[in-house]
């Protein structure tokens, strides 16, 4: 009887495999949010979101943006020395964090204009490696389709964060339940990832050092290019967390950081687990030389019609769903999420096709965008904050955003038909 109800595709179904695996990951933090919003003050979350939003900005380009030249290589031997690769970047680069924290502490935190997140720049590294040792192990256990393992490590992650917030939470006040939780989670994810590789000794005698600087050379574009374009854009997408930390209050950065957290994190398992499965089909249908342009529109439209609905009605409805299941303090994160909303749907459109330029090695292109990118969003946050109106900051934000990604999906589309 349920294998009726099983997708017929195997794209379906692998997307199915990731997405229960996140879905479930995805559904613990917010069914336990009511809970941390009653334990957890909003300047506590925002303490949490901008050390979230430092380690992000480190740690997508951690492995030098190699993990992205793991599903290219046709030949496996090819794509573990792509992973060592990667992991030896990473150290390097959680290293010279960690360096850099040291002599610039207190310029940091003043910066920041918060004396907490002082204390916990110093676990930045550690994160740091943990998320791009993350990315690396992700996209090789992608590459080989253990679609299981990948929704497995994504809920042993969710679980450990879950329990370590709630139990410290309840023992020690401010911010250092949600922090630890995300870096010990973290840990966790690695370790049931790392399994899949450790466990083939013939694959890992493959590995050699004049074979990663062969390979290094050969997907040179993704460090030059993917690198910086991925820094930018994670910079531009948590720029409100970084300006509004700096020039209004903890408060405000903890309602903003929670309105993207309940909205952004159900579009997210959708677009997330898609794109996985995506980036795998596309780059077999380009190496084919079948419809890459054909397929990338059904997936869209498919997804499209899956999540509007139920989109709609949380963005108008948002303020009394926040207060209702998170506290009358929490109505305000309400507001933020539909001012945002246009950004946020645009947001998930183009995640789950992101990986275009670096298939058809357009990383160049998408940098220079990126830059423009930032430019403006950088731009209209400043007359926010020159004009003290948090809500004229986000809703200029938002529309700029909207725009930006909108000509990026017409960028991606162009791609496709030119190389049909």
């Amino acid at each position: 009887m349920m294998k009726r109800f099983k997708p017929k595709s195997e794209f379906s179904r692998n997307v199915l495999t990731l997405m229960t695996g996140t879905t479930i990951a995805q559904a613990i933090p917010i069914a336990i949010s009511p809970i941390l919003t009653r334990i957890y003050t909003p300047a506590d979350f925002g303490v949490f979101a901008l050390f979230i939003a430092i380690v992000g900005m480190f740690g997508t380009i951690a492995s030098g943006r190699y993990e992205m030249a793991i599903m290219l290589p046709k030949k496996d031997e090819n794509a573990i020395n792509i992973v060592a690769l990667g992991l030896i970047i990473t150290v390097f680069i959680s290293l010279a964090l960690l360096v850099f924290i040291l002599i610039f502490d207190n310029y940091l935190t003043m910066l920041l204009n918060n004396k907490e997140i002082g204390f916990w720049l110093y676990f930045v590294p550690i994160s740091v490696f943990f998320v791009g040792f993350f990315n690396v192990l992700s996209y090789f256990n992608n590459r080989k389709k253990y679609y299981k393992d990948i929704a497995n490590a994504t809920m042993l992650k969710s679980i450990v964060l879950a329990i370590i917030q709630l139990l410290i939470g309840f023992l020690k006040p401010g911010a250092t339940g949600l922090i630890s939780g995300q870096i010990i989670s973290n840990a966790f994810a690695n370790m049931k990832l790392l399994k899949n590789i450790s466990k083939d000794k013939k694959l890992l005698s493959n590995i050699s050092k004049p074979k990663m600087m062969v390979l290094a050379e050969k997907y040179k574009d993704f460090p030059k290019f993917q690198a910086p374009h991925a820094f930018s854009n994670n910079l531009s997408s948590n720029m409100p967390i970084y300006l509004f930390s700096s020039f209004f209050n903890s408060m405000i950065v903890g309602f903003y950081s929670l309105s993207i957290r309940i909205v952004f994190a159900p579009l997210m398992i959708i677009a997330g687990a898609s794109a996985k499965v995506y980036n795998q089909h596309i780059s077999d249908i380009r190496n084919q030389k079948g419809d890459s342009y054909g397929f990338t529109v059904r997936v869209l439209k498919s997804l499209l019609k899956k999540i509007i609905i139920p989109f709609l009605i949380i963005v108008i409805f948002a303020p009394s769903i926040f207060a209702f299941i998170f506290g009358e303090e929490w109505r305000e994160a309400g507001v933020y999420t539909q001012i945002l909303s246009p950004w946020l749907l645009m947001v998930f459109m183009v995640a789950t096709v992101s990986y275009i330029p670096s298939l058809y090695l357009k990383q160049k292109q998408a940098f220079m965008l990126e830059v423009v990118y930032v430019i403006s969003r950088l731009i209209v946050l400043s007359i926010g904050v020159y004009l003290n109106d948090i809500y004229v900051a986000l809703s200029l934000f938002s529309f700029i955003s909207f725009l930006s990604l909108s000509y990026t999906m017409y960028w991606y589309s162009k791609l496709l038909t030119r190389n049909k």
